[in-house]
């Protein structure tokens, strides 16, 4: 007892203890911590060699704005490019399915477009994985998260209600905001990209995450959203489906010009049958 008691106070004793301890603790978050952002990029493109041919793809399409690494570029007149670590899978298959991305025209808002020719599912899914090995982040959503048939409308429809047609219309049709960006209208997305700019937040859009919207949630906006794509205007023109503001300067325009046109005719009448 009397050798145990003074291998504890041996001036050494401490700093064994404390290696021993850091060691197990070690050992307990290798077992325990995610696989890393190899296996982050296998989860978000289904292979782990996508990583690869997505730096490659990277360098040669993207690194220009978004820096070698994806750390962003910055210039005197501010951010060029900005980070992309830790913005996921879900943010790379929007902008450039979407076409927003590459972006070769800088202005206030990357508009919708049609892609690259370089622009396929394998790259975007290689990029994807490539980005989300940078910092994890949003991944792609499952086909069942994004089924519209799955999704209940008229939920949807009050959520879609409650916080989002202030800047995408009842309909999603779209709308102005301020120093030159806009609302895109909803109608040419599909119901992934829907979901993903929910979990993202691109442009001026704020982010929905999973606590805010739930994923069911996500799903039932989705069904309102498609739905109201099939819905007929019984009244005739559906004038873009902007709203009364549009339909209202139709109304003036066109009810003027034919009050107008008619006086014009009346009076025309009038005098050929005083001359008669």
């Amino acid at each position: 007892m009397n050798s145990i008691t003074a291998r504890r106070r041996h001036p050494l004793a401490r700093y064994a203890v404390l290696l021993l301890a850091l060691s197990l603790l070690g050992g307990v978050y290798a077992l325990v911590a995610p696989g890393g952002d190899r296996a982050d990029a296998a989860i978000a493109s289904g292979k782990a060699d996508d990583v690869a041919a997505g730096k490659d793809l990277f360098a040669a399409h993207c690194a220009s704005c978004h820096g070698l690494n994806g750390e962003g570029s910055y210039s005197s007149g501010g951010a060029s490019g900005p980070s992309l670590v830790g913005v996921g899978a879900a943010a790379v298959d929007f902008q450039v399915s979407s076409g927003r991305m590459p972006f070769s025209d800088p202005g206030p808002q990357a508009p919708r477009k049609r892609p690259p020719d370089w622009v396929n599912q394998d790259t975007i899914r290689q990029l994807a994985a490539y980005v989300q090995s940078l910092g994890g982040g949003p991944t792609k959503p499952s086909l069942e998260a994004t089924d519209p048939s799955k999704g209940d409308p008229a939920k949807g429809g009050e959520l879609f209600r409650a916080n989002c047609i202030q800047c995408h219309n009842f309909v999603g049709s779209g709308g102005g905001l301020t120093y030159g960006k806009y609302a895109p209208p909803l109608n040419p997305a599909t119901p992934t990209q829907i979901y993903e700019a929910m979990a993202t937040g691109p442009q001026a859009m704020p982010v929905f995450n999973d606590s805010t919207i739930t994923p069911q949630e996500k799903r039932d906006m989705i069904a309102y959203i498609v739905s109201v794509r099939q819905q007929p205007d019984p009244g005739g023109s559906g004038l873009g489906r902007i709203g009364p503001v549009t339909e209202g300067l139709v109304g003036w325009i066109v009810g003027i010009s034919l009050l107008a046109l008619a006086a014009i005719w009346i009076t025309a009448k009038k005098r050929q049958a005083n001359h008669d």
